[in-house]
């Protein structure tokens, strides 16, 4: 396939910029089949302000959190059934079963028996 410059309109600064042969062919060569909207500075301007801030309605807690960085886990407030300390557990108690924190959940929790993933039959 053969690729020559080609002149853009940035969307942000509404200025031209030239996507080069040899960017088209890196685009082509990673699978991707849009041209770039926005000129290399804007690119960069909206790369930086990104980072620093976040979208709105999200926030950023590295790439670690739930749904690959995006959101973080709502945690709940709950009072341990064996020690009576607060903790928060990453689901809404009902009432209906005991929450214990990390520590007595380690303690009470039923022991991983032995050969569970064997198939009979």
């Amino acid at each position: 396939m053969s690729f020559s410059d080609k002149t853009l309109v940035c969307r942000d600064c509404k200025q031209n910029f030239t996507f080069t042969a040899g960017e088209q062919e890196f685009y082509a060569n990673k699978g991707l089949q849009n041209e770039p909207v926005r000129c290399s500075s804007c690119r960069s301007n909206r790369k930086t302000t990104r980072t620093n801030e976040p979208e709105e309605g999200y926030v950023r807690y590295g790439v670690f959190a739930s749904f690959g960085g995006r959101t973080p886990r709502q945690m709940h407030p709950a009072t341990c059934a064996e020690c009576g300390m607060m903790t928060e557990v990453p689901f809404q108690p009902r009432g209906d079963r005991p929450v214990y924190c990390s520590a007595c959940y380690s303690k009470v929790r039923p022991p991983e028996s032995e050969g569970t993933s064997e198939r009979v039959g």
